[in-house]
């Protein structure tokens, strides 16, 4: 598949449903998937991380280091 282009519907199910791709069952990990936050095991509970891809984790390590900045300078 070409890197530029949107995987299918199909692709995206099959990877999803695939427990090969789910790390202990709850952590996203697939090199082939590109999206940076595809949903979850449970679609209706929001998206994840695809921690295989590497924008996927610097964009949740982000989010994370920003919520611990606002958390420790609120107290004072």
């Amino acid at each position: 598949m070409n890197t530029s282009e949107k995987p299918s519907k199909e692709t995206t199910e099959k990877w999803h449903k695939d427990p090969k791709n789910w790390k202990m069952g709850l952590f996203y990990y697939n090199p082939e998937d590109k999206r940076l936050l595809p949903p979850k095991r449970i679609a209706w509970m929001g998206l994840t991380v695809n921690f295989a891809n590497t924008k996927s984790v610097l964009l949740f390590s982000s989010l994370l280091i920003l919520a611990i900045i606002v958390i420790v300078f609120k107290k004072y």
